[in-house]
């Protein structure tokens, strides 16, 4: 595997890393772990622990797809660019 394509690996990686950890707080910390604190917290008449398990964390979720794509579309082009500018 050539440095590039090396380079490009490590960097989906780490973004896939970050997004998956977000992911992991909201869904799991905020929906499960940190819910009885966040109860406290009301937004709508709702719970907000509540929220984050039922509706928050899909939301979140939906975003997390969006900035991954923005993400990679942005690393893309600089990969591509390198190429460019090596030839």
């Amino acid at each position: 595997m050539d440095k590039r394509n090396k380079e490009y690996w490590n960097s989906n990686l780490k973004i896939v890393s970050v997004l998956l950890i977000i992911w992991f707080l909201v869904s799991f910390g905020f929906g499960i772990l940190f819910s009885d604190f966040l109860d406290q917290i009301k937004i709508g008449g709702f719970k907000l622990g509540f929220w984050f398990a039922q509706q928050g964390s899909i939301y979140i979720f939906v975003i997390l797809i969006f900035v991954y794509v923005y993400l990679m579309q942005k690393l893309d082009k600089k990969i591509s660019q390198e190429e460019d500018s090596d030839q």
